[in-house]
């Protein structure tokens, strides 16, 4: 990498020096915890980036696979060293691996770094470990050494009262990123329908409005072999595949709730739904069975992984699949555009919404700081940057300025960073991405588009798709929200959820595959009753109440 010098590192920030002046660490320490926190000491501290003497700090983070293991060689970092002068000695693990190796790590309390910047941690591990002692209390340190960050929560104090537990303390700086609101957020159909339009032009088919013109069409590509040599795949999917499951498409039945990967939906009269046990999934599940049994379905839809079922579309072999970006799965994008919500046999048109979409660009548990930091003020004070506009989006994306192929950005004249085409690239703009991208604690809102950074091109035709294609049939006004809750709550839950989700897969299967939908739907209710369904869905609806009773506060 080229050596720069300070005052242009310091344009990846917003400023060349940030002075934080305060006391130390928060004092508020839940008494249940069983250890206290190291801090600094408790003197008015002032810090200037770039310190005059180098300082350390010890991370844990993650980096995908097939990119460098080594965080210090992205030039990211190497950045950030140079414009703060703090050394980040890391310890990273392959992301597929993260998971385990972070709970080995963070169960050595002999041995805990200063934090996890990339934490990926779930409500129920933020609050053990804060109960633990292993993790520390945020609240004052955001007050008083991260005016970044404290920024992005005074002017949108909905995610501050999202990243505040229920005993009132934040245990975690958070990952958000806006693109869109409401209904026109990015996250409100995860697993868009794709169906290829090149096909139903050669054969002179108009786009299916209806679930008996989808079946047609499908006949049609299967009949003519559209891809040849016996290898079309008329329909495929990845079963109870997250993005890739086919569950938006059952919401042209019944009530039109269709199925999302946690099966939770809320009515417009603010009732959680399990989706999974609604009239409407049944008939959907019955009419897809239909197709399997005329040979429509990709017989491997139940059991191929993410490589396969990409090998295959990128092979031109389907014609409707489902997935958040056609892109990364099928051989020509152009091909292929985003199946509008279908009529179904009774009426229903819905383009069902998927749970806690308006605010699933949050994540809470994103960076932690452990009771072992030494220096909490330093720590905070160096995360903060994470939160300076360009620098989170650079975080989130990639970089600018450096040889080769791994830049996303180029710096416009006004300063803003403007956001490559990489359509014509040989890899993803995923992959592209991962070479620099570092993830970790960051904040991109609506507001910094057109201003800090543009808005990438992967996520402007998706957000037009959402708006042009799907609002107007998005009949549900209501999601699940994010709602942090208690740990006595999310202990039920992960009881309840561990045998639902699990039955309820296995059962979405075999009903499409087998059949006999009807003859084995009472017994399939009586059993998910049997796992506590009803207690589930009273936590939940409490939940919901509470979040509602707040909000009108």
């Amino acid at each position: 990498m080229k050596k720069r010098n300070v005052n242009k590192l310091m344009a990846v920030l917003t400023t060349s020096a940030i002075v934080l002046s305060g006391c130390g660490s928060s004092d508020t320490t839940s008494k249940e915890m069983e250890t206290t926190t190291n801090t600094t000491s408790s003197e008015s501290v002032d810090i200037s980036f770039p310190l005059k003497e180098k300082a350390e700090l010890s991370f844990i983070t993650s980096a995908e696979t097939g990119t460098t293991q080594e965080p210090n060689e992205r030039a990211i970092f190497q950045r950030l060293e140079e414009a703060t002068n703090v050394h980040i000695n890391w310890t990273c693990f392959v992301s597929d691996q993260f998971a385990d190796k972070k709970n080995l790590a963070l169960a050595n309390a002999k041995n805990l770094p200063d934090g996890l910047f990339a934490a990926d941690m779930s409500d129920y591990d933020l609050l053990r470990y804060a109960k633990q002692g292993i993790i520390i209390p945020l609240e004052d340190l955001i007050e008083e050494h991260m005016p970044n960050l404290k920024k992005v929560l005074d002017e949108n104090p909905e995610y501050k009262a999202m990243i505040t537990a229920p005993d009132g303390h934040i245990y975690a700086f958070p990952w958000i990123e806006q693109l869109g609101s409401g209904k026109e957020a990015i996250q409100t159909i995860g697993g868009m329908p794709f169906i290829n339009k090149k096909w139903l032009d050669e054969l002179g088919l108009p786009m299916p409005e209806t679930t008996e013109d989808l079946k047609a069409a499908l006949k049609a590509f299967k009949e003519n072999d559209m891809a040849g040599e016996g290898q079309t795949l008329p329909m495929s999917f990845i079963m109870n595949g997250g993005n890739e499951d086919m569950g938006f498409i059952l919401g042209a039945f019944g009530e039109g709730y269709g199925d999302v990967p946690d099966h939770i939906a809320v009515s417009n009269d603010k009732e959680v739904i399990y989706t999974a046990t609604q009239e409407g999934y049944k008939e959907g599940l019955i009419w897809m069975h239909e197709l399997v049994e005329e040979g429509l379905v990709d017989p491997e839809a139940y059991t191929h992984d993410w490589s396969t079922y990409v090998a295959k579309g990128k092979a031109g072999r389907y014609g409707l699949c489902f997935t958040w970006d056609a892109a990364g799965v099928v051989d020509n994008m152009n091909d292929y555009v985003p199946l509008p919500a279908l009529i179904g046999p009774d009426g229903q048109k819905n383009a069902p919404r998927s749970s806690r979409s308006d605010t699933s660009g949050l994540q809470r548990g994103r960076a932690v700081l452990t009771g072992a930091c030494k220096d909490t003020v330093l720590a905070a004070s160096w995360i903060d940057l994470m939160y300076e506009p360009q620098q989170s989006a650079q975080n989130n994306w990639g970089t600018y300025g450096e040889e080769g192929n791994a830049n996303v950005f180029e710096k416009a004249e006004d300063g803003t960073l403007k956001h490559l085409d990489l359509s014509g690239e040989s890899q993803s703009p995923w992959e592209i991405r991962t070479k620099q991208m570092v993830g970790g604690p960051l904040a991109i809102l609506d507001s910094y588009y057109g201003t800090h950074v543009t808005c990438p091109d992967d996520a402007q035709y998706r957000l037009d798709w959402i708006k042009d294609v799907y609002v107007e049939d998005m009949n549900q006004e209501y999601v699940f929200p994010n709602i942090f809750m208690s740990q006595e709550d999310l202990d039920s839950i992960n009881q309840y959820t561990a045998d639902l989700d699990s039955y309820v897969n296995r059962m979405k299967s075999d009903f499409v595959m087998n059949g006999d939908v009807e003859e084995r739907w009472d017994e399939y209710l009586k059993t998910l009753e049997g796992y506590g369904l009803d207690k589930y869905m009273d936590i939940m609806q409490a939940n919901l109440d509470t979040y509602y009773e707040n909000l009108g506060k």
